[in-house]
């Protein structure tokens, strides 16, 4: 039996306009669900039930006084627990704010708050967002919603767990290198990673890096896209921010694939990348491909990603962290520790190089993209791997340099700072979903939303290639018996 909490955003939205549903039905349809699901996968980790019902009923009376205007009015929405949200608990991952309760909302929640959505939890993710991965020292581990003992992939593991089970409709997530993507693809949920800019960052220590973004996670695309209107936004403390118009993203309508032109790739031409992940995605291309007006294969030039991704990410870790860890260094854990220690190893002239690199990288990219109206690759090397594992230490028995190597896939899209969206594509092998990444020309956003919903209503009709569904029974079993 289908619950409240297993309708779409959209649906609830058009339901709560008819008065069909309150907005206190769906929260008490979340927090039963979370009640149910959440032990075993720990995917929610700071909520405060009474201030949210309370947000639900203010909420409620508001959309009886007629309020239409906000998008995501009534709609229970989780936070990643990066993000401070006023009067609930928020620890960054960190032993250092364990008990942390911030006086003020940051951008992301205070932009929710506007469109009418209600925090109704924060949402489990590694120290600091350090590691594609999603385990902490408040917390601990959150699991895999198809397999608790993997891993949900991170930093954004949270929200992607807990929108995959239906715990919530909608829920925030960010990006550096692929934090955002990665636990989306993993999860078998949707993730967009937008053109730096499109989202403001007021918080950014480092303000002109495109490096870091945050973004909404949701079950589909046209969710995803109502929660992204709410996001959207310019800010003079962003030098960065755009001003993009909230409305044009609110429905967007699917593109006409047989338009387009599209190249796929296995590994953009640099990335390392297990054998039966290329076999799948090579699978999901002959479906796919004849869906587009023409398609080939080719490989972005992306040489020197590793290096100027591997420096340009340790100095924004120096910028960060490198004064706590100096003062605590038993309480900071090992990918804070490592990113940092690698920071400190670069001389001024690495970071030169390392920029000009990402200059000659982007340019390069600008002009793959003249060609082509999408890039489709894999979201992530590897499937979901031991949720004690930090990260895969090889790829089909080749060690990798570093414990980012195998984000290649993801990181290597970061430093084009072109738009990308991780939508789901079925399993894989090892019977966790699968995930594609589609990527857009710098800036047209609403370009890829509207060719990713028309790429998933496309997906939902082919075999093996569908949005794939947890077995919460599964779970449920699981969290009674544990």
């Amino acid at each position: 039996m289908t619950e409240l909490c297993d309708l779409t955003a959209v649906e609830l939205r058009t339901r709560l306009r008819r008065r069909d549903i309150s907005p206190r039905e769906i929260l008490d349809s979340c927090k039963a669900r979370i009640e149910r699901i959440n032990p075993v996968l720990n995917a929610i980790v700071a909520t405060d039930w009474e201030a949210v019902g309370k947000a639900a009923d203010l909420a409620g009376q508001e959309i009886a006084e007629g309020e239409e205007s906000k998008p995501v009015l009534g709609l229970p929405v989780g936070i990643k627990d990066l993000n401070d949200t006023a009067g609930l608990r928020t620890t960054y991952g960190s032993q250092l704010y364990a008990d942390h309760v911030p006086n003020r909302d940051d951008y992301v929640t205070a932009s929710v708050r506007k469109a009418g959505g209600i925090i109704a939890a924060k949402t489990n993710t590694p120290e600091f967002g350090a590691g594609a991965n999603t385990f902490n020292a408040v917390y601990g581990s959150t699991g895999n919603p198809f397999d608790p003992q993997r891993t949900c992939g991170g930093s954004s593991g949270g929200s992607a767990v807990a929108l995959a089970t239906s715990m919530l409709p909608l829920a925030t997530g960010s990006d550096l290198g692929g934090s955002l993507r990665t636990p989306a693809g993993y999860c078998g949920v949707v993730g967009f990673r937008s053109t730096p800019g499109q989202i403001p960052d007021l918080d950014k220590l480092i303000a002109w890096s495109p490096l870091s973004v945050d973004g909404p996670m949701a079950r589909n695309v046209a969710d995803l896209a109502l929660l992204y209107s709410a996001l959207v936004g310019q800010e003079r403390g962003d030098p960065l921010s755009v001003g993009a118009s909230p409305e044009s993203f609110r429905n967007p309508e699917p593109a006409d694939l047989s338009k387009l032109r599209v190249a796929f790739s296995e590994d953009l031409g640099f990335a390392p990348v297990e054998n039966p992940v290329r076999e799948v995605f090579r699978e999901r291309m002959a479906k796919l491909g004849p869906l587009f007006a023409a398609f080939d294969v080719k490989d972005p030039n992306l040489s020197e990603a590793n290096r100027v991704f591997e420096v340009l990410r340790a100095v924004g870790f120096l910028a960060a962290h490198k004064e706590r860890f100096e003062r605590f260094p038993d309480r900071v854990g090992p990918n804070v520790t490592a990113n940092v220690k690698l920071g400190l190893t670069f001389s001024a002239d690495d970071v030169a190089q390392a920029s000009l690199g990402h200059t000659q990288l982007y340019r390069r990219f600008l002009g793959f993209m003249e060609d082509w109206d999408l890039l489709i690759c894999p979201v992530a090397a590897v499937p979901p791997f031991a949720k004690e594992q930090l990260y895969p230490t090889e790829i089909n028995g080749e060690a990798l340099e570093t414990y980012i190597s195998w984000l290649g896939l993801s990181f290597g899209i970061t430093l084009t700072a072109h738009p990308s969206l991780a939508l789901p594509c079925g399993l894989d092998r090892t019977g966790t979903p699968f995930g594609v990444q589609i990527v857009g020309r710098r800036g047209h956003d609403l370009q890829v939303l509207q060719a990713a919903r028309a790429l998933e209503a496309a997906l939902s009709d082919i075999d093996d290639c569908r949005r794939p569904l947890p077995d919460l029974d599964g779970l449920a079993a699981q969290a009674v018996s544990g």
